[in-house]
């Protein structure tokens, strides 16, 4: 799916012009240059300007129905929509982390990182809890990706190991044909279409015109809001508060 423009595509716009100014035959003063570079530079700050004031518009106007009273839930649904205002983009970049409580830039990420936030805010560090067990029980992982070792700076951020923390600790529920099963908190995990993983956020925020909870994730234009519980195949379905 393609991906939206990000900050990062607009700073390469910058660089692109800065180089080509830079061998125009004509001779641009310094002023020029910073003249222009200005002009680039706000361009850049008032798309994004515009992006945050849209993904605002769009939490405003959400109809939030919670089934629980549950100050943890809420904590991560809270979390959840909250990420659809300043992460615009999608980034699988390889990233050292700090450790515990390590994160790539907020305005960016992949699926997981949505779970990943949403989770700390409700004090619960998945980067943490998955780089532990996965220290005590390496093998129950899934060994795609050649590693011989844990890595704290991204097992937590790959679906299937995700998928396995929370099926080890005890939080898988049933998967169901019914949005209805599909409740505020809720983890969902999916095969796309293409065979990828995928995963996300129920919200108690419902879909116009239905009773289906909103989903936050990010599958390629950052994080988003929408009615997409039952898009793809579910594969995976996980609680970990009632």
């Amino acid at each position: 799916m393609k991906a939206r423009r990000t900050a990062a595509s607009d700073a390469g716009q910058v660089t692109t012009a800065w180089h080509r100014m830079a061998n125009e035959p004509a001779v641009l003063n310094s002023f020029t240059l910073g003249v222009v570079l200005l002009a680039l530079l706000a361009g850049c700050a008032s798309r994004a300007g515009e992006r945050e004031a849209a993904a605002k518009a769009t939490v405003e106007t959400l109809t939030r129905k919670p089934l629980s009273s549950n100050p943890l839930i809420k904590k991560v649904v809270d979390s959840g929509i909250e990420q659809t205002q300043y992460t615009f983009s999608y980034d699988a970049g390889y990233a050292k982390l700090d450790y515990p409580g390590g994160d790539v830039p907020r305005d960016r990420g992949v699926c997981a990182d949505v779970i990943v936030r949403a989770f700390r805010s409700a004090g619960v560090d998945l980067q943490k809890e998955v780089h532990e067990d996965m220290a005590k029980h390496f093998a129950a992982y899934p060994d795609r990706w050649g590693a011989h070792k844990p890595d704290p700076n991204i097992d937590h951020r790959r679906v299937p190991n995700l998928m396995t923390f929370f099926e080890r600790l005890g939080k898988s529920v049933p998967i169901s044909s019914k949005p209805s099963s599909y409740l505020p908190g809720d983890v969902i995990a999916w095969e796309l279409d293409n065979h990828l993983l995928h995963i996300g956020l129920v919200t108690d925020a419902v879909s116009d015109g239905t009773s289906n909870y909103l989903v936050v994730h990010n599958i390629g234009a950052g994080a988003k809001i929408e009615d997409v519980v039952m898009s793809w195949k579910i594969i995976g379905h996980y609680r970990m508060w009632n």
